[in-house]
């Protein structure tokens, strides 16, 4: 079982999200409650607390749950995961998808909870100070980062956007590809995920099973489909459907758009 604590100002938000984690988590075993930062101190000033994740709306009572975690921080390294509860889709979300830290938006979905749920990271590769880092950086300056949080089969692994050359879907899974490395990283994320993750960013779906760094392009080649070459040598094959796209993308790249 894993131990879990609920940091929520609403009674009935409090009720619903055992009732879920009930029904769809049952692994999860709910040992204390919150409605406010000041009785989130309390709880966490007893030793005996060690829990394995905290559900945490931001918007409390008497401040936002930011708070607690800088108060948190300065006590010691956090030990437990975290699963942030929103109420609205904003630009937190994306940081918290660049860092790698679960959250889930109001009204719970069931099945984004037992996702959210299910990457739980176990004790002892808990990584949840530096995700933090990460999710402030991007929350304090809502510009794309140099640096993404990716999941991978050990733990989490920090890279730079720029040093990826290309994703290649697995199923569930991403084989991520690094300028100068030898080793890849194996992510339990899709390529979908990925794609979506970076819009904005100078990377392009060419092919169902590959994500590309646009910048890491050698050579187009042309013909039934077209390649691209990438900058460790590998041949991409550009799928029929999304040529046209990519070399309209290709136009806007030497445009400087």
């Amino acid at each position: 079982m894993l131990k879990g604590i609920i940091i929520e100002d609403e009674l009935n938000g409090i009720q619903n999200l055992k009732n879920l984690l009930a029904t769809h988590c049952p692994d999860i075993s709910i040992i204390a409650e919150a409605r406010s930062i000041v009785d989130s101190k309390k709880i966490f000033s007893h030793d005996s607390i060690d829990p394995d994740v905290v559900f945490m709306d931001i918007n409390l009572e008497d401040g936002t749950v930011f708070e607690l975690l800088e108060w948190l921080s300065n006590k010691d390294s956090l030990s437990f995961d975290i699963i942030f509860i929103t109420a609205e889709t904003t630009h937190l979300n994306k940081a918290f998808d660049y860092s790698s830290i679960g959250y889930i938006v109001k009204p719970i979905d069931s099945n984004e909870l037992k996702n959210a749920v299910s990457r739980i990271e176990k004790k002892p590769n808990r990584t949840i100070d530096k995700r933090l880092a990460f999710f402030h950086q991007q929350r304090n300056n809502p510009n794309p980062l140099e640096k993404i949080s990716i999941p991978s089969l050990e733990g989490y692994d920090f890279v730079d956007i720029k040093s990826i050359i290309r994703f290649e879907g697995d199923d569930n899974y991403s084989h991520i590809y690094i300028r100068g490395s030898e080793n890849k990283i194996v992510s339990s994320r899709t390529v979908k995920y990925y794609q979506e993750l970076l819009d904005g960013v100078n990377f392009f779906r060419v092919h169902k099973s590959h994500l590309i760094n646009m910048s890491c392009i050698k050579r187009f080649v042309k013909g039934d489909g077209g390649f691209v070459i990438m900058d460790d040598g590998t041949n991409i094959e550009v799928s029929r459907r999304r040529r046209a796209a990519f070399i309209e993308r290709m136009s806007q790249i030497q445009q400087g758009f």
